[in-house]
């Protein structure tokens, strides 16, 4: 029951993802301790989307963080990352940065344990921000809905207890609500998704933010693109 020494409304801490003005349609960032999900297909711009949150947290904010992937490798990404000025060996080794190439049939062993080896290292490097990228790979393992289900929602609360924020990304090459796995879509806070649709013989970047819990946020379609500073959306488009 609340109470009513005040007045005020209870506002939700939120944590800034420094993807320019994506930050002020989501009331400040994404809520501390949430789950939130970027979908899009190939080269739309999740890993890069999900690292400039990484970054910014570990540069701006001083909070550590660790980057699970099954399809990376450590030492391209590092060196792809680089062009955006985002120096992720020198984060390593000042051991703000954690890179850990998982195999998705490890994740399921992952939750079995209860958390294992992830949890061990959240707890040593005291992290703050998480990404899985991606969970395309780790949903594939089960054969059937409710299987997968089930799965999902274990995954979802062991990050949950873990006590990070979290950035979860998904394949899809053709974006589709009724695509989106209702289990996960109802266990996520939020459902960011990339758009890279090819119009004649261009390409274009776009970006929605599909849902998002207690967030007021627009509703409409937004051009994003990618440069030196990496990933920037642009408003009123």
């Amino acid at each position: 029951m609340k109470t009513q020494t005040s007045s005020k409304k209870v506002i939700s801490e939120r944590v800034p993802t420094g993807v320019k003005t994506f930050d002020s349609l989501i009331e400040g960032g994404f809520k501390r301790n949430s789950v939130n999900l970027v979908v899009g297909g190939p080269g739309s711009g999740k890993t890069i989307f999900a690292i400039q949150f990484l970054y910014t947290g570990m540069v701006k904010y001083n909070e550590n963080a660790l980057y699970v992937t099954f399809e990376e490798k450590k030492e391209k990404l590092y060196d792809d990352m680089l062009s955006f000025g985002w120096d992720l060996k020198k984060l390593e080794n000042q051991n703000k940065f954690v890179f850990l190439e998982y195999t998705p049939e490890q994740v399921k062993k992952l939750l079995v344990e209860g958390g294992g080896i992830v949890e061990s290292i959240i707890e040593k490097y005291k992290i703050k921000r998480l990404v899985i990228d991606s969970i395309t790979s780790f949903s594939l393992l089960y054969s059937d809905e409710l299987a997968k289900k089930e799965a999902s929602l274990a995954l979802f609360e062991v990050i949950n207890n873990w006590g990070c924020t979290a950035i979860l990304t998904a394949q899809e090459n053709k974006i589709d609500e009724r695509s989106l796995s209702s289990s996960i879509d109802f266990e996520v806070d939020s459902i960011i998704l990339l758009y890279h649709p090819r119009v004649d013989h261009t390409r274009s970047r776009a970006i929605e933010i599909l849902k998002m819990r207690g967030t007021k946020h627009s509703g409409r379609i937004y051009s994003l693109s990618i440069d030196k500073n990496g990933i920037s959306i642009k408003p009123g488009h």
